[in-house]
């Protein structure tokens, strides 16, 4: 009864830990996929940025 109840605890204990690992491996793979692509030249838009008007009056297409 004593050995189940140690079983359990340690279970218990470990998924939340081996999740966190997980995690933090997932965003780590993100943040060198992101600087990879940077280097590549390719970047992030803001999608509620406005465009601004040039000077001619004309607006980008």
């Amino acid at each position: 009864m004593k050995s189940k109840l140690m079983r359990f605890m340690i279970i218990l204990l470990a998924i939340p830990l081996m999740s966190g690992c997980w995690l933090l491996a997932a965003g780590g793979a993100g943040a060198y996929g992101g600087y990879k692509a940077k280097e590549e030249g390719y970047g992030v838009q803001n999608p509620i940025t406005k465009e601004k008007k040039s000077s001619t009056g004309e607006q980008k297409k």
